[in-house]
């Protein structure tokens, strides 16, 4: 399964338009978003469409910069196909997709006991299966949440990585470290960034 993974566009109709111009060139079965979609206050036009225009399925988790609730509004406006993941999962043959948006501080969403709580019966439900989690955060004290003077990712993030063991995680947030991939343990963690990447599973 191939998946176009991309993060942090902040309203950036144009990066879009690129990312899904990319899906189609490198022939994607996903596109998977990792929060920090819309800028707060943006109503999130021309974010999505690019995406339904070449008919690739859409996966996503909010940030801090927009709230489930915007997610659940752009899968509400764009229909099948388009699904705001945050506490859910949802298969594709023999992988699953969960999501756990938001973050641990900021301006909006931050992680909760209904939240671990989902996670926990999806992890579950996913025994057997190639796992993928999407997360906004990176997981703390990684390659990808190192800022220079700190390491500013998720102790949460990094205790259920570490408790669940995905195969993957997809994460943003950190602008400083966008494109980066590291480790911990077994699990690949990937900073996707607004360019995206191009990951296999």
């Amino acid at each position: 399964m191939k998946i176009l993974a991309a993060s942090d566009l902040h309203s950036d109709k144009k990066a879009a338009e690129k990312l899904a111009k990319k899906a189609k060139k490198n022939k994607v079965d996903l596109v998977v978003l990792c929060g920090d979609i819309l800028e707060m206050g943006s109503d999130g036009n021309g974010l999505i469409g690019p995406f339904k225009k070449e008919g690739i399925e859409v996966l996503m988790v909010h940030g801090n910069h927009d709230t489930p609730m915007d997610m659940d509004f752009l899968s509400e406006k764009y229909g099948k196909g388009v699904y705001n993941i945050h506490s859910y999962y949802k298969l594709f043959g023999d992988v699953a997709v969960l999501g756990a948006g938001g973050t641990s501080f900021g301006f909006i969403g931050s992680p909760d006991d209904d939240l671990f709580k989902s996670l926990k019966v999806n992890f579950k439900k996913s025994k057997g299966k190639k796992t993928v989690l999407l997360t906004h955060e990176p997981p703390l004290d990684t390659k990808l949440d190192n800022i220079g003077w700190t390491n500013a990712g998720s102790a949460d993030i990094r205790k259920i990585i570490e408790t669940y063991k995905p195969d993957l995680v997809v994460c943003g947030h950190i602008h400083e470290t966008f494109g980066l991939t590291d480790y911990l343990g077994k699990t690949k963690i990937v900073n996707a960034g607004k360019s995206g990447v191009i990951i296999d599973i």
